[in-house]
């Protein structure tokens, strides 16, 4: 990057357009709080979740944010960890938004527990052998390390950047292979039962990470008016690819040796040869928009150059890892449990019958409103925290002076 010092600032925030984007968001935001205060005081029998189907859509938006945190966190140490200095300009904001994006996650867990006054009860009953008591604990280390992260930089105590950047990245992977784990750890559900999981987790929270960041980093420059490099988000498209590429080879050996075991042959063509809507979400979400079409957007030497299409690339892979996400937790629990091996069951709760699930309109404005808060604080903190560089350029020099910004 430069060798000069970067200049953060707040930015003026005064426009028409900031505030109606704060008023979107912000409804936005209290719908999904409304949301869940229905299914709280009505009860999930209002969502689509059932006795079968306990996990549902805020599960998987809790651990799509978790991945899209883990892997902003990862981004926000490329230039302290990595000795990539061209991404200096944007630690801040990545180490922002991946300390928002972990809190939404996690009330998006509490609030669908049904009783969320029970929130502190992980902490006093720790259990070592349980994948959600040492969660808890990794979670809340996480926002702790992300808020150190960034009162460091902000001190501008490059030694201290170092250290935590080094323990940020060390815990952020171990945060996203211990959600990976609370899947893989699971025995009893073939199509969660994976020691692949933890690691598929981490791949899929780079690539949505840095999907993520490349879309926030463009209309985020764009709309305060201050000036980006385009080469700075070519590089981000570069490693976009790359991740692209771990993803897919996880995704395939895994599939792979599923389908390699005759018990598992029913199971598998239920996922990937049926038909149904979770064969049609791993092939056209999963596969399509997160592996396939991005990856020949990215390499193909007429698109990959271009800011707007790797612009769509990421929107396709944000989009692709959510419909991954959706085929890990929801498939899996619509599959009957096979409790007595070789033997029919049956009773009035359906037993050994494949079960479905529907995301409700209640369901959707939840997360929608969960994702929504990311934001509308994120929106607010660039109006009072100097979390934007004046500019971010590939360049010999950066002004040194100080600035009040755009919009």
């Amino acid at each position: 990057m430069a060798k000069g010092k970067i200049t953060y600032s707040t930015i003026r925030g005064d426009s028409p357009g900031y505030y109606a984007l704060v008023c979107v968001l912000g409804a936005l935001s209290l719908a999904g709080f409304g949301s869940a205060f229905m299914m709280f005081s009505q009860g999930h029998y209002i969502t689509g979740m059932t006795n079968a189907v306990p996990w549902g859509l805020p599960i998987v938006i809790a651990i799509y944010l978790i991945g899209l945190s883990a892997g902003s966190l990862v981004l926000s140490a490329l230039s302290s960890v990595f000795g990539k200095t061209e991404f200096k300009a944007f630690s801040r904001m990545a180490s922002l938004l991946a300390a928002l994006l972990m809190i939404s996650a996690l009330i998006s867990i509490v609030l669908d527990w049904g009783k969320p006054e029970r929130i502190l009860v992980p902490f006093f009953s720790i259990n070592p052998r349980s994948m959600f008591s040492l969660n808890g604990m990794l979670y809340s280390a996480y926002i702790t390390i992300c808020f150190v992260y960034l009162w460091a930089m902000f001190n501008e105590k490059e030694k201290l950047v170092k250290i935590i950047g080094f323990t940020a990245v060390f815990w952020a992977v171990l945060v996203h292979s211990g959600t990976g784990a609370i899947f893989g750890f699971v025995g009893a559900r073939e199509l969660f039962h994976s020691p692949l999981l933890p690691p598929s987790f981490i791949a899929a929270a780079l690539s949505s990470g840095t999907a993520l960041m490349i879309m926030v980093l463009y209309f985020t420059f764009r709309f305060t008016g201050r000036k980006l490099d385009e080469e700075l988000l070519r590089r981000l498209g570069f490693y976009l690819a790359m991740f692209i590429i771990v993803v897919a080879y996880f995704v395939f050996i895994e599939n792979i040796t599923r389908s390699y075991w005759p018990s598992n042959y029913a199971m598998q063509k239920f996922l990937l040869l049926s038909g149904n809507k979770y064969s049609l979400i791993f092939w056209l979400g999963m596969v399509g928009c997160g592996l396939v079409f991005p990856f020949v957007i990215l390499i193909n030497p007429a698109t990959g150059k271009s800011v707007r299409w790797i612009l769509v690339a990421s929107a396709l892979v944000v989009t692709g890892v959510l419909a991954e996400r959706y085929t890990i937790v929801i498939p899996g629990q619509v599959l009957p449990l096979e409790i007595f091996p070789g033997m029919n069951v049956t009773s009035d709760f359906q037993d050994g019958q494949i079960n479905d699930y529907s995301i409700s309109l209640a369901e959707t404005l939840y997360g929608l409103g969960l994702t929504s808060l990311v934001f509308f604080l994120y929106v607010l903190a660039l109006k009072f925290f100097e979390l934007m560089p004046e500019e971010a350029v590939i360049a010999s020099d950066i002004p040194d002076t100080s600035g009040t910004g755009k919009n």
